[in-house]
Formats: C-alpha cells, structure tokens, sequence
C-alpha cells in the first residue's frame, strides 16, 4: 500500500555520536530470566560444502590425543545439509620453539689468556640439557595448551565436573519444555548455574535411559549435584505452580503447555482460549497468539482463568513494544523479525544486532532470507532447524523463506526485549552469511562471501567431531 511504511524505514539503526547502533533504554518492566534452549542443529546451505581430504597434519599430538581445538572461523545463514556435508577438514596445529645464545672472546692485550678448555667443557655439559629441557618444555606447553583435558586424563589430573551436595541456598527456577532431551535438560542445568558441567548430568542420563521430566517450571539451586538436581527434577514438591516463567525463544505449544503444567488448568482449556487470537487485541494478520506472548516471570494467584493469563501475557508484550516506540501497525513486522533473531541468534546478546544485520542486508538486496528455522517451524519441527531439500523447496509453507521472498507470514517464537530491539537497531556491517561455530557456547562468525561462508562451516563440524559432549549438540 502507498502509505505502509517501508521495510529501510521500520527497521535501520539510530547511530550515536560515534556511529554505533543506539539500543533503546532498558525497559522499566518485569525482569525476566534468560534461559535459552540451544539450538543444536545448524545445518549449512545449498551449495554444498566440497570434500575435502586432510593432509597430514605437523601437529605431533594429533595422533596421540586426536585433534586440537579448532580456532575460530567462518559459515552461512542458510546452515544447510551439515549432515550430509562429507568433506570435513580437520585442522592442523603446529608448535614451534626458538632458542638463542650469547658468546663472547676478551682475547686481547692487558688481558689473561681465556681457559678456553674448562668453558668448552662447561658448554658440552650445559647445553645440550638446556636445549633437552627447552625442547621438552616447549613440547609440554604445546601439548597443555592445545590438550589440557586430554593431557590431565593421560596423568590422572581431571579436574571436577560436577559438585557436591544438594546446592548452595540460591534458588534458581529453570524451566523443562515439553520435547526436551536430555542433552537439553543437561544444557538447562548448566547454564542456569544449577550444575557444574552439561557432561555431569549428560552421563548419568545415558547410563539410565528410564530417567524422565516433565514439562513446567521447577525450584532448584545452585550448584547441585547432578545427581541431586535429576532427583530434584523427578520430585512434585519443587514443581512452582504460582509463579509462570516463559522463556524466551519459546514456541506458543510449549508455553500452553507450561501454563497449563504451572496453573492446574487443563492443557485443552488453554489451547481452546488461545485458539481466536484477535479476542486478545492481536493484528488481524497474525495467524496465531505465537510471538505475541511476552516471556518474563509473572506471579500468579492461582485464580486466574486461562484467557486472562493469556492476555496478561499480550497486554505485557504490547507495553514493551509501546514502551520501543513500535506503532501498532508496525507490531506484526517487528515481532516477526524479531523472533526469528531470538531463534536464530543463540544467546551471545551482541550477535543478535549482527545476525538483524544479516536479515536487513539480504532483504535490501533481494535475497531470501533462507532461515531453516522459519522453514521447521512451518513443518510442525518446532525443536529444530535441520531442514530437508523437498522441505526448502516447499513453497507452500507461508514459513519457507528460501522459497518465498521477505518475512514469514508471522512470529516463528516469543521474542524478548534484546531481540526487539536487535529487529529495530541492527548493526553497521556488510555481512550476508552466518554460522555457530561453537554451539555450546553460541560463538557465532559473521561473513560476506560464500567462500567465508564455507570456511567457517568446516570449524563447525571440526567441532562437532572434537568431543562426544560436542557431538550431543551436533545431532
């Protein structure tokens, strides 16, 4: 339409004094923890990946302890067919070591003649073992460096990975969503604090494969024990049933799901309220309540009907967005961008204004958007973004941006505050590519050619391949 605002003037960042992106002030609202579900899966883009062989690595090491860490590069938006990418390069490392030596001869008038023969036999003696031990320092440095976990296992020097006891007294509330595994409850724990390690409850779920959980949330502490946070998860009397947590990144099914868990009400009653969307103020446009729900942690009575916990939820989300200046009309766009960054981005907050940039960039220049998580999320795989080629190529789904030009028809999550903002301030950068080359930690490389692109993918399976605690992400 003549009048609808363009997409250069809904989104485009308000530069400071010194040209960066200005954020929004914090939003004087609830606060609301931050527990991201990883998304594990990322696969790379069309154009495949080529194969491509090792050679031999000068990294003395390898062999004994297989490979270093990988060192960070780059890969692309599209995060396609990782599975089926056959060519994996393993990157070599190499150590080197230098050494000097200082001499001197004060032959010469006035001076006594040298003894030349207790010196050269002092060198015979010292230097060799100076070299010896210079050799072997350096080659132990090298090794502690790049194998430190391998190298303390070698010697019996593990360090920790789990604590002891029942927690510390610091309450923390995580929230099990409805189709998690255990990888993803192991990721919950760790990185709400409850748990030292992912390996340390990882391992126990794979020696037991009858251990279970149950969607909602649920009252921990810090730094339990493994063994005492899965036993705490197994136990009713730590379920929260007055306090409503919704995380952000989470998909409408879930959080239905986790209401219904928390309050008591019957999962049917909330999905038959959630069922008309419009009832709750949402645009006409949108196709459901999902994205419109704010995730924060709201107290509750225990009173509540299911239709005014949803609309405190809207009514909450519409305040935010006023509060960044949105326009109604301008809600339905911004919160679709927005959770397709909340999606995307992990929980690194800086990439979030630098993946926005990537969507910005490729919208500007004509090109799909080509997000595998938009076209899951239009299968029904609401858990992932591995996509397959007939997937991609499925034009029908309103969901599929590398078959369909510009945004979805709506939100693909629950965006939070950080990804609003992202959606209204992107970043300065040339960037079209994107890819985790770390997916336990979110550590993200941005890029602006395919080539890049494709570097940065081989770091990614190079990562996947290093551990079997790596692995569990990659599958």
């Amino acid at each position: 339409m003549a009048n609808e605002p363009s997409w250069e003037d809904l989104f485009k960042p308000q530069p400071d004094e010194q040209g960066a992106p200005q954020q929004p002030a914090p939003v004087p609202a609830q606060q609301y923890p931050s527990q991201p579900t990883p998304t594990a899966q990322y696969p790379v883009s069309e154009a495949s990946v080529p194969s491509q062989q090792a050679g031999a690595s000068d990294d003395p090491f390898g062999e004994l302890f297989g490979p270093a860490d990988p060192a960070p590069t780059a890969a692309p938006l599209s995060r396609r067919e990782l599975r089926e990418t056959e060519g994996r390069r393993r990157p070599s490392s190499g150590g080197g070591s230098s050494g000097g030596g200082r001499g001197g001869d004060s032959t010469g008038p006035g001076y006594p003649k040298p003894r030349k023969k207790r010196n050269l036999l002092w060198l015979k003696i010292t230097l060799p073992i100076v070299i010896i031990l210079g050799g072997i320092g350096g080659a132990a440095a090298f090794a502690w460096f790049n194998y430190e976990d391998q190298v303390r296992e070698l010697l019996g020097w593990e360090l920790p990975n789990d604590y002891e006891g029942t927690g510390n007294g610091e309450e923390v509330i995580v929230t099990i969503q409805s189709g998690d595994i255990g990888a993803d409850v192991a990721n919950t724990l760790h990185q709400a604090g409850v748990t030292m390690t992912f390996d340390a409850v990882y391992d126990i779920l794979l020696e037991d494969d009858s251990i279970g959980f149950l969607p909602g949330n649920w009252r921990l502490q810090k730094e339990m024990s493994a063994q005492s946070a899965i036993a705490a998860l197994q136990d009713p009397a730590n379920k929260v049933t007055n306090q409503l947590l919704i995380t952000e990144g989470a998909v409408l099914p879930d959080v239905l799901e986790i209401i219904a868990e928390t309050t008591g009400i019957p999962l049917a009653d909330v999905q038959a309220a959630a069922a008309n969307p419009q009832a709750y103020g949402v645009p006409a446009e949108a196709p459901s309540l999902e994205g419109y729900l704010f995730p924060a942690t709201y107290q509750l009575e225990g009173t509540e009907t299911a239709q005014q916990i949803l609309q405190l939820l809207v009514d909450t989300m519409f305040e935010h967005l006023d509060a960044f200046g949105v326009a109604p009309d301008q809600r339905h766009q911004v919160l679709t961008m927005a959770s397709i960054i909340q999606r995307e981005a992990g929980w690194n907050i800086d990439d979030f204004y630098k993946v926005s940039r990537v969507f910005q960039n490729r919208l500007e220049q004509g090109i799909n958007l080509e997000s595998d998580a938009t076209v899951a999320y239009g299968t029904g795989n609401l858990h992932t973004v591995w996509t397959t080629d007939a997937e991609r190529a499925d034009a029908s789904n309103p969901y599929n941006t590398y078959a369909n030009p510009g945004l979805p028809i709506g939100p693909i999550g629950l965006p939070g505050d950080d990804a609003i903002s992202a959606a209204l301030n992107p970043a300065d950068g040339p960037w079209l590519f994107f890819v985790p080359i770390n997916l336990a930690t979110g550590e993200t490389v941005f890029s602006e050619t395919v080539d890049e692109h494709q570097a940065a993918v081989d770091q990614l399976l190079a990562w996947c391949d290093a551990s079997a605690e790596n692995a569990a992400y990659c599958e």
